[in-house]
């Protein structure tokens, strides 16, 4: 949740504390319990305030003001509930003209006050260029790095025991929707907005953040796709009732589901190619120990145009059987999914050998493989 950091301020963000969580006997708690929630809604993760540093916000604050308005809205909320986590606003994107100096100038404000550095970060590819698109994760990556950077300074300085971690609440590919948009005419009845149709080269590059992100679990501990359902989103409804997926949705759906647990730090070897910004590797890859399942689970992109042998070798663990391996491939790059042809495919030719996972990746594929660990 939210609070109105923009027009409104501290007190009515610790009036909505009161109304969302206090139990009884005052103002704003009985206004809820009047409205028919008698229990409390219990929100545990508020942020202060969204996306300040921007100055088509209503209400943008410059990163002193802001600091300091967090600072004091911080202190008046959790004097209300004193459980609640905190997010303090970073910049709105790695290409924000303050990007860093935003983030080391509030979190001297704030840093004892909250516990995540929010961050926004979206692709597009308007020049193109598949391997320049497909390449983005190495900035998303360096992004995390600058900012997790930025708040170790921070707390160097302030000698400081205390670690910031990162929310990472607004990510994906966005930029279909901007001409339409824009060519809306004014004052229309529900009209569609943000309404990215995606391709397949989209879930390829978001199956690629995903991975970056589970990289970063050690610092990165939420992350929320921008957003679920129509606007920029996996899921999209039609007027009539029916449900259509997104290419996005794939990649997005299987990390959801099968990537829980512990993160196993990957030590990587590719070959990589140049685009215009980065030296990018030929795949991203991750793998996800599930100790509830007992299961590893691999999930491996490959962005090279012709297949690829794959394998991965696990430490201190002994493999057991194949669970499952599926593959997202073999669509054009610019194939969108209104009639619903893209699905999940089998993948056939993993081999599981010891602490061995081999497997030979079709070209631009998604993949996800489970295996199963054995106890003794």
């Amino acid at each position: 949740m939210a609070v109105n950091l923009g027009t409104r301020g501290i007190d009515a963000a610790r009036n909505l504390v009161e109304y969302c969580n206090f139990p009884k006997g005052t103002y704003w708690s009985d206004l809820r319990r009047k409205n028919g929630a008698e229990e409390p809604f219990n929100i545990k993760v508020w942020s202060l305030g969204n996306e300040m540093d921007g100055d088509w916000q209503i209400g943008h604050k410059t990163a002193s003001e802001y600091g300091r308005l967090a600072h004091e809205t911080a202190k008046a909320m959790k004097i209300v509930d004193p459980s609640i986590e905190l997010v303090a606003s970073g910049s709105s994107l790695r290409t924000m003209p303050t990007f860093g100096s935003w983030e080391e100038t509030i979190l001297d404000h704030v840093y004892d006050d909250v516990d995540y550095l929010s961050l926004h970060q979206y692709y597009g590819n308007e020049a193109n260029d598949l391997q320049g698109f497909l390449g983005k994760s190495v900035d998303f990556d360096g992004f995390i790095n600058d900012v997790v950077a930025v708040c170790d300074a921070v707390k160097a300085r302030k000698h400081s025991k205390k670690t910031i971690n990162l929310s990472m609440d607004e990510w994906n590919v966005w930029y279909h929707s901007h001409a339409q948009d824009d060519a809306q005419a004014k004052w229309q009845h529900a009209p569609h907005l943000l309404e990215d149709h995606y391709n397949f080269e989209d879930a390829l590059l978001v199956g690629s953040l995903a991975i970056t992100l589970m990289k970063h679990a050690d610092r990165v501990k939420i992350g929320c796709l921008a957003q679920l359902v129509n606007v920029i989103a996996p899921i999209m409804t039609e007027t009539d009732g029916g449900v259509w997926f997104q290419s996005i949705f794939y990649p997005f759906m299987q990390v959801s589901q099968f990537g829980q647990g512990i993160a196993l730090t990957p030590r990587q070897e590719v070959d990589t190619y140049h685009s215009a910004d980065y030296d990018v590797p030929y795949t991203d890859s991750m793998m996800v120990y599930n100790p509830d399942t007992q299961e590893v689970v691999v999930f491996v992109e490959n962005k090279a145009s012709e297949a690829m042998d794959y394998e991965v070798h696990v430490d201190n663990m002994q493999l057991g059987q194949l669970v499952e391996a599926t593959q997202f491939c073999g669509y054009d790059i610019k194939q969108t999914n209104e009639n619903q042809e893209m699905k999940i495919q089998p993948l056939t030719n993993v081999k599981v050998d010891g602490n061995l996972v081999q497997s030979k990746l079709q070209p631009l594929s998604w993949n996800m493989i489970r295996v199963s660990v054995k106890n003794d």
